[in-house]
């Protein structure tokens, strides 16, 4: 497993991947360290595709990530994330919106948790589902950096919805 930093401009971001693809995208969250197990490397050139596609859409050139991607969960949770991976850029969807899309409808809750299990943030797009009345809800990376994310997108919310983001 391959692994390096990449400065953001929602902060700073851990990459890890492998042969297979990138496993993780994670936020710098202050009460939580990452954890770097010892036997990852630090990545050469192995993630710099990666961080190109990132800089390109912080930028606001990329609008959909051509990577190849190997998260790790269960077969619910991919279910889950690549539901989210239909979102359209700067559109948004609910929990009860992804639990009809992978046609498990009382699966609501399992679902959130699923959008919360997601180690592929920002490129497995997570942050685009919010609540079924628009409010911004849950995100690993705080509803801030939510807000910036969507706001980036040019997601279309109800203004009070985005107040102090």
């Amino acid at each position: 497993m391959f692994y390096r930093y990449h400065d953001s401009p929602i902060g700073r971001l851990l990459l890890s991947g492998d042969t297979c693809g990138l496993q993780q995208v994670l936020m710098d969250i202050d009460d939580k360290p990452w954890l770097i197990v010892e036997q990852w490397r630090s990545a050469g050139d192995e993630l710099d595709e990666v961080c190109r596609q990132l800089d390109e859409y912080f930028a606001g050139r990329r609008q959909r990530f051509e990577l190849a991607l190997a998260p790790q969960g269960t077969a619910f949770q991919h279910a889950v994330w690549q539901a989210l991976l239909q979102i359209p850029f700067g559109q948004t969807s609910s929990y009860s919106a992804l639990a009809a899309e992978i046609e498990r409808p009382k699966a609501v809750r399992a679902v959130g948790a699923a959008n919360g299990a997601n180690p592929i943030a920002i490129i497995i797009p997570c942050h685009r589902v919010i609540g079924r009345d628009g409010s911004l809800t849950g995100y690993a990376g705080g509803l801030t950096r939510k807000a910036l994310l969507l706001k980036l997108e040019g997601a279309q919310l109800p203004e009070q919805k985005l107040l102090g983001f």
